[in-house]
């Protein structure tokens, strides 16, 4: 995970993984994304041995710092933030190596193979209507179309660099200029949904299942709906729709491996997957909803158990 100290427990999902493993009777382990060494074939991961408390400010106790064969753990949470670059990318292929010994959440190689706004072009019927390029003529063509839009970089994340630009926007050629100079992959273009000013619903899978849902309302002033940049968390149940997005990407969630994952829904369409570092499960508790934190467990232990170990 990134640096434990830096973290808002009260909203951390990672923070709630590692309370209730302690709670379980783990011992918990912490290393950041830049301490991992392959040597002669051992993964070793330079970090600390920590106890966790529910309390800001005062929230763990950290030993000193270790080296640690990765392969002595029985299950490691890959939980390192985006941006999903080459570093990130080279984390996977490192931890592939402690499979099928450790069970790893989520699965390294299908993290890898399962970027957020790419991984929901898999469900065509699902999602808004979407376009990736680096081609200002395309785009222009687009918005003809679809009216108002949404522009945002492939592999961003927490709301960074995304855009909304409506019809008469004068602005779209400048912008793509700008992403073009800024990133060398192509970006998104997509119909701009207004049904986000009652929200952006946040779905939790565990192995494929649907198990508790936040809707996060952006700031007045604000299209982006992520709680770090102003949104308000609010309690929210399943409608059918919801339950026909969870059905048909359940079962694919479930055969890569993907555990823990978290869904954006906005006006009955998908619009992300998330898998490297999903959030939200600490808010749903807060309202009253399901403790996914011991959901997620209770699939690690029964996978440690049956010695099916590879997530």
């Amino acid at each position: 995970m990134d640096p434990l100290e830096g973290i808002h427990i009260a909203g951390d999902s990672t923070f709630a993984l590692m309370l209730e493993g302690q709670a379980r009777g783990a011992a918990v382990f912490y290393y950041t994304p830049d301490a991992l060494t392959l040597q002669e074939g051992r993964l070793i991961a330079r970090g600390q041995w920590v106890e966790l408390r529910d309390r800001q400010g005062d929230h763990f106790t950290a030993g000193d710092f270790v080296e640690l064969d990765l392969t002595t753990l029985d299950v490691l949470f890959l939980r390192q933030d985006p941006p999903f670059d080459m570093h990130y990318i080279t984390t996977t292929h490192l931890l592939e190596r402690l499979q099928p010994d450790v069970v790893v959440v989520n699965d390294p190689a299908a993290v890898r193979n399962a970027p957020e706004k790419l991984f929901v072009l898999d469900f065509p019927d699902l999602i808004p209507p979407t376009m990736i390029t680096r081609d200002l003529e395309q785009a222009k063509a687009f918005r003809a179309v679809h009216g108002d839009i949404i522009v945002k970089p492939i592999f961003g994340n927490g709301g960074a660099g995304v855009f909304s630009l409506q019809r008469e926007d004068t602005n779209l050629g400048a912008l793509v200029e700008l992403f073009q100079s800024a990133f060398r992959e192509p970006f998104i273009v997509q119909k701009y949904l207004p049904e986000i000013r009652a929200g952006d619903k946040r779905i939790i899978l565990v192995d494929g299942r649907p198990v508790g849902a936040i809707n996060r309302v952006p700031a007045q002033d604000e299209t982006r709906a992520n709680m770090h940049v102003g949104a308000r968390p609010e309690p929210i149940e399943l409608d059918a729709r919801d339950h026909e997005i969870c059905t048909a990407i359940g079962p694919k969630l479930r055969r890569r491996g993907l555990i823990f994952a978290g869904i954006d829904v906005i006006g009955g369409y998908l619009t992300e997957i998330n898998v490297t570092s999903p959030t939200g499960i600490r808010e749903i508790a807060r309202f009253g909803g399901a403790d996914i934190a011991a959901h997620i467990w209770d699939v690690v232990e029964a996978k440690c158990a049956t010695g099916n170990r590879a997530a």
